[in-house]
């Protein structure tokens, strides 16, 4: 399946950090940053999560949900939120269904040796539930930054849009 910009974002159920089991639907009217990433505490994914942890009350004031999801388990998810101090949620996907769902499961290569995992992903889903944005390839450092400035002009451009509408 390919997720794509326009498309209802799939639905899932999968624990967080905490054993707590989240279901996207549940976050209907809310922005939400569903991001995918390799695995808890190497290099790139921490960059990635304390660089979005560094801008989560951005985040909470246009009242986002951040939501990470990775295979590993719900107790690696513990540790890497507490050691980073990590104030949003992570999944846990473990038999990789979201993943492969979400179509971010695939090859890769690291130092010329080609494996499977996941691809850092990301996709910006609307309040509507709907896909808005997909990001591929992420650059850890900046995509928090980069995610907060698409939900800011996507705002403007529904609101200039109501407006027209209601003309």
């Amino acid at each position: 399946m390919t997720i794509r910009v326009g498309l209802k974002a799939p639905d899932f159920s999968l624990p967080d950090q905490n054993g707590k089991v989240h279901k996207l639907s549940t976050y209907k009217g809310k922005w939400v940053l569903l991001y995918f990433y390799p695995k808890d505490d190497t290099p790139g994914c921490t960059i990635e999560a304390c660089t979005i942890r560094d801008q989560f009350q951005d985040f909470k004031k246009i009242k986002a949900v951040v939501l990470g999801v990775s295979k590993d388990s719900v107790e690696s998810h513990k540790k890497f939120a507490d050691t980073y101090k990590l104030p949003f949620t992570i999944l846990s996907d473990e038999d990789k269904k979201i993943i492969k769902k979400y179509g971010v499961w695939g090859e890769k290569i690291l130092y010329g040796k080609k494996y499977v995992g996941v691809n850092r992903t990301s996709f910006l889903i609307g309040p509507d539930g709907k896909v808005k944005k997909v990001y591929q390839n992420v650059k850890p450092p900046k995509h928090a930054e980069e995610v907060l400035r698409d939900i800011k002009e996507k705002e403007k451009i529904d609101v200039k849009a109501k407006s027209k509408r209601q003309k």
